[in-house]
């Protein structure tokens, strides 16, 4: 009988196995391509959903938006798209500084008014104004006062760089989520369900 090694008890490691390839198919062509396709395949990645606000010429204009990202540490940056058929963003641009709210997940309807007609949007919303006309919600998760820092034009969209001035974090409760189309909150497992 041979001696046994303790390297016979330990498990192989599944990263040593060669992948497992799939015979290859061919992508279909543009047909998938067309853009009521393409929102619907858009929607099955989930994003967190966020206000851009500021108060210009005297009026509280925003908009919601589902393509906040973060970008860079320094100089610290984010951004959003919108599209650029969009009848508030011209407007929104022309503020010094743009309030920018994460949003809870109990913020459905305000995103879906902050998409609907411009003179309701704030409509039973409390807001926070910076001196420098920034607009953000009181009972965000998050709150960022922040300028433009460049406009990249991409297809039928603006991608909008914001560089942050100021941050506040004051809630952790859970995000709001735009996900297939609908706002939606996060699903929390609970101990027994796990």
């Amino acid at each position: 009988m041979s001696p046994r090694s303790d390297v016979d008890d330990v498990p192989p490691d599944p990263a040593d196995r060669a992948p497992v390839v799939a015979a290859a198919r061919p992508f279909r062509t543009n047909q998938d391509l067309d853009p009521d396709g393409l929102r619907k395949v858009f929607g099955i990645f989930p994003t967190g959903v966020v206000a851009v606000a500021a108060k210009v010429d005297g009026e509280l204009v925003g908009l919601a938006a589902s393509s906040f990202t973060s970008v860079s540490l320094r100089p610290p940056l984010v951004s959003f798209s919108v599209a650029k058929a969009s009848k508030t963003w011209p407007w929104l641009r022309r503020a010094r500084h743009l309030g920018v709210t994460i949003l809870a997940d109990h913020h459905g309807p305000v995103a879906r008014r902050l998409a609907g007609p411009a003179e309701a949007r704030f409509d039973g919303v409390d807001v926070a104004l910076s001196g420098l006309g920034a607009v953000t919600l009181v009972d965000g998760l998050a709150q960022f006062d922040t300028t433009i820092y460049q406009e990249v034009q991409a297809g039928d969209h603006i991608i909008v760089l914001l560089e942050l001035h100021a941050v506040e974090h004051v809630d952790t409760s859970s995000p709001l989520v735009f996900h297939r189309s609908a706002f939606s909150r996060l699903h929390h497992p609970t101990a027994s369900s796990t």
